[in-house]
């Protein structure tokens, strides 16, 4: 359908893309993935027609029928149904010439639009309109409020259910997740699945590309290379062609090494095996993929906590909201935080997950209820709006010289350069910063007091994928407790041990994995039909759940043995290994005699086989553990 000759593109005076060729098919959905700045949204603007190609060709064959999201909403008093009907303006138009045919009475004209409505299948467009309308968020009453009356992001939502309103051959989507929640992701990934026809996305959303393409073309200084599969397998395969571009074996390995410590980590930490494996398996997804993470632009890391208490925060009995005539918005909260938690907050947009966080860090007053905060507790805050929040004028060096005023000067500049602000760029007005570079100096800001909480609401909304894969491996790294709001599932699967759902007023604690969460969202037909598996779990009669544990803990005892001895054999084969390898590192070892060097080797390979089985073992007593429980 789409073939680039040789294509080239300009944009003022930089070169942007050269000598690209590549032909997309009818049928693919093809992800588009670059670096900020790589030329992608340039690239969909020449395929709109809206800038011309500086050299080659872009052919697109004549009559094809382009979809894509407006990016600006205009303050119509038109109801947000007729907004999104509007994406199909041959429906509309047929629609409205019934009506005014109808209303002068002109019989002949009005059978005239009601033959091009039929032709159409138009008369159920008003109900796949409120379809589109209900998957991405809306409630039934807000199909008719006037499309001024909504924010900027339910705006953009709009916007997007227009754009899949339209009859098209080819859609075109940049970034159609940043105004969504988890719940309207899903339900939008599902929707693509089934679109016929050419997609292609930009998204720095890894798991939603994962989910929705065929295709990855991947633009990187000034070229673009089509690669076949979703991002995880171009990810693999450009791994393995830079792998035997560059020298990087010993960085490539370092970094492997990291992932595995992950994975070993949280195998032996994770108190639940559903979300254990869940983890373990986003982790070891990214096994292969070390020459990628290594020539990534950016790392970071959030610093070790002063301390580290180990309750740090509890909400009791609390009502979280606003005076009136909002009100209360989250009722009877219990929600707690101790050392080493990694929650993710689950739910739609506007049941309340920022009220709950608001609350959590102090913002909110209380409705009702008491909020415990130990007293060496230190949060990190992002808020949806901390980048805006950054002052017009001022520079990186401003803003952390705010933060830390007694600080010395070159503290303040290594701090900046370990953030990717070094030399002149901590001197630079934030006003010329993209997104991606203000959120980057908001988290530099946090991470400067060494939280040992850290509260992050939404913080990837700006961020690239590479900047979003450096901020999972911060986290990962991070030992303090986090509780987390985002939209990417990468992220709060590679981040978060456990999960909460926030809606309908309540906070409660969601039994499951973000897999198994899709597949609750899928399966509802209402409240009611969620099933038992998945739904969240109500508290129990103090008395009756001190009963029930006990019979468990006598039901599951043997279990619980094998684990406990399991995880103290564990225990001892690693230190086994660390006197093996203490022994290794001493240099007199390797004058004496080979047949000692060989023992020791064969002694690991025995260790390190007798652990990891250990470990499989591990992991399915604990499913045995949890199905006993359940």
């Amino acid at each position: 359908m789409i073939a680039f000759r040789a294509f080239a593109l300009r944009r003022g005076g930089r070169l942007l893309l050269e000598s690209v060729d590549a032909v997309l098919h009818d049928g693919w959905k093809v992800g588009v993935a670059g670096r900020n700045g790589s030329g992608k949204s340039s690239l969909f603007a020449a395929i709109m027609g809206g800038v011309e190609a500086d050299a080659g060709a872009l052919d697109v064959p004549a009559g094809v029928r382009i979809a894509s999201v407006a990016q600006e909403t205009p303050a119509l008093p038109d109801a947000a149904i007729d907004y999104v009907l509007g994406g199909d303006a041959e429906l509309a138009a047929a629609l409205a010439d019934e009506a005014r045919a109808q209303a002068r009475g002109d019989h002949a004209a009005a059978a005239a639009a009601h033959h091009r409505i039929d032709a159409l299948d138009g008369y159920d467009g008003r109900a796949r309109a409120g379809r589109l309308l209900h998957g991405l968020g809306f409630r039934p009453d807000d199909h008719e409020k006037a499309v001024a009356e909504f924010s900027g992001g339910w705006r953009g939502r709009l916007n997007l259910a227009r754009a899949l309103m339209a009859p098209s051959d080819l859609l075109l989507l940049d970034e159609p997740t940043n105004h969504l929640d988890l719940d309207a992701v899903l339900w939008l990934e599902q929707w693509l699945r089934r679109y016929p026809r050419m997609l292609m996305v930009i998204s720095h959303d890894r798991e939603f590309l994962d989910g929705t393409v065929d295709h990855i073309l991947h633009l990187e200084q000034g070229h673009a290379r089509l690669y076949a599969g979703n991002y995880s397998d171009f990810e693999r395969q450009r791994a393995e062609r830079l792998h035997q571009q560059q020298a990087a074996f010993a960085k490539e390995q370092a970094e492997r090494a990291h992932l595995q410590s992950f994975i070993d980590r949280f195998r032996a930490k994770a108190t639940k095996a559903r979300q254990a494996q869940s983890r373990i398996k986003r982790l070891e997804r990214l096994a292969g993929t070390e020459a990628v993470r290594v020539e990534r632009a950016f790392s970071f890391a959030f610093p070790e906590p002063g301390r580290l208490p180990q309750s740090m925060l509890k909400l009791e009995h609390v009502d979280a909201g606003y005076p009136p005539p909002r009100g209360t918005v989250l009722a009877d909260v219990r929600f707690g935080v101790q050392a080493g938690d990694r929650v993710g907050l689950l739910g739609p947009n506007g049941a309340g997950k920022s009220t709950l966080v608001k609350t959590l860090v102090g913002e909110l007053p209380l409705l009702a209820g008491e909020r415990g905060a130990h007293k060496d507790l230190v949060i990190g805050y992002f808020a949806q709006h901390t980048v805006e929040s950054l002052r017009a004028g001022d520079t990186p060096f401003d803003h952390l010289r705010e933060v830390a005023p007694e600080a010395p000067v070159q503290a303040l500049r290594d701090w900046l350069g370990q953030w990717h602000f070094a030399g002149d760029r901590a001197f630079e007005s934030v006003d010329g910063f993209s997104g991606g570079e203000r959120a980057r100096l908001a988290l530099a800001l946090i991470a400067w007091r060494k939280p040992n909480l850290l509260v992050l609401d939404e913080p990837t909304n700006h961020l690239d994928l590479d900047m979003r894969e450096a901020l999972a491996d911060a986290l990962n790294d991070y030992p303090g407790a986090l509780v987390l709001v985002a939209h990417d599932r990468h992220l709060l699967g590679l981040a978060c041990d456990t999960f909460w759902r926030v809606a309908d007023g309540r906070v409660e604690a969601f039994d499951g994995d973000l897999d198994d969460y899709a597949r609750w969202l899928r399966s509802r037909g209402g409240e009611a039909d969620a099933p038992e598996a998945f739904a969240a779990k109500p508290a129990a009669d103090p008395r009756e759940r001190r009963r029930g544990a006990a019979a468990e803990r006598e039901r599951t005892r043997g279990l619980r043995k094998r684990i406990e001895k399991i995880e103290a054999r564990t225990a001892a084969i690693e230190k086994e290994l660390a006197a093996l390898q203490e022994r290794l590192a001493d240099p007199a070892i390797y004058t004496g005699p080979t047949a000692v060097l060989a023992d020791i080797g064969r002694e690991q390979n025995a260790l390190r086989e007798e652990k990891s089985a250990l470990e499989s073992e591990w992991l399915q007593r604990f499913e045995e553990l949890e199905a006993a429980s359940a």
